[in-house]
């Protein structure tokens, strides 16, 4: 029982003693190794490493991207408009050793980002009018192509957001390598105007949009117009057109009709006059006709005898 009591005391000092003489460095990690709180080196790659026991203390670093978000700001531009920028950035520490001794961690990192950061946007933001700041290109707007008055107002820009961004981010890198950390972004989270000519501006932006409108109807009721007076003509050309070829077809079946009565009338002329006189005579006489004449007259020879004399 003492042996193995004895084993077990021999067995926790030996994982004491391996605990304080061993640290493991994990995928992700920094390790900065202090002596007496003096910084003596420091590893970046994964693996167990020795130490001295009691004597070497090690502070862990974060190696992946790290994320900054900047505080809202206001910030006059160049053309003298107030506006609030909000901004974002990741960053890392590249050179572990160096970070350790300017800024000791990440909240030291974040304040002295802080001071880069805001600093140079607002150096670039107060150097560049506010159309170059939410524009990133010419482009022209689809519904303002034709309309001249309106592409007039779209002012060309000369550098634009996604320029301004790689300007910021180009000192921010220089000033934060000091630090042993890389800002590998930088970017415009949000611009907007403040408070006092906000509703301004959007009012201007329903007057333009009203503008745009009224225009697009006035268009319309012209070209309304123009269709509904193209449809009177071509409905009266229609109609004309139809109205002659009407005439025609008339003008034409009543000279056949002529022609066949003629035809018929030639070949049989006796039978014609009695065929006719015959058809006249329900529509002169009904029941209520009374008519005093000769009946010598030749109107009444076929009722004198079928031959007619």
């Amino acid at each position: 029982m003492k042996k193995i009591i004895g084993l077990m005391i021999v067995l926790v000092l030996f994982l004491l003693g391996w605990n304080a003489s061993t640290y493991v460095v994990r995928e992700g990690e920094h390790a900065i190794v202090l002596q007496f709180g003096k910084l003596v080196g420091g590893e970046s790659e994964p693996g167990l490493y020795f130490r001295t026991p009691f004597v070497t203390n090690i502070v862990k670093l974060d190696k992946r991207f790290l994320e900054w978000n900047g505080e809202s700001n206001q910030i006059p531009t160049n053309d003298k408009r107030f506006i609030w920028v909000d901004t974002y950035a990741r960053w890392r520490i590249t050179d572990p050793e160096l970070f350790f001794r300017r800024v000791k961690n990440q909240a030291g990192a974040q304040i002295r980002l802080d001071d880069i950061i805001d600093g140079a946007t607002r150096d670039y933001v107060a150097k560049h009018d506010l159309l170059e700041l939410v524009r990133s290109s010419n482009r022209t707007l689809s519904d303002v192509e034709n309309d001249p008055d309106m592409r007039d107002e779209l002012d060309e820009i000369k550098i634009g957001r996604s320029k301004i961004t790689e300007l910021i981010l180009a000192d921010v890198q220089k000033l934060s390598s000091e630090l042993g950390v890389e800002v590998v972004d930088v970017r415009f989270k949000r611009i907007d105007y403040n408070k006092e000519v906000r509703n301004a501006v959007f009012d201007r932006m329903v007057a333009e949009r009203e503008r745009i409108a009224n225009r697009y109807k006035s268009e319309g009721s012209g070209e309304a117009s123009r269709i509904r007076g193209e449809k009177e003509y071509e409905l009266n050309r229609i109609q004309s057109e139809a109205e002659r070829q009407a005439e025609e077809l008339r003008g034409e079946a009543d000279a056949k009709t002529v022609a066949i009565y003629a035809e018929a009338y030639n070949q049989d002329v006796e039978f014609y006059q009695f065929l006719r006189s015959m058809e006249s005579y329900p529509k002169v006489f009904d029941a209520n006709t009374t008519m005093m004449l000769s009946t010598d007259m030749d109107y009444f020879k076929y009722l004198k005898s079928p031959s007619g004399r």
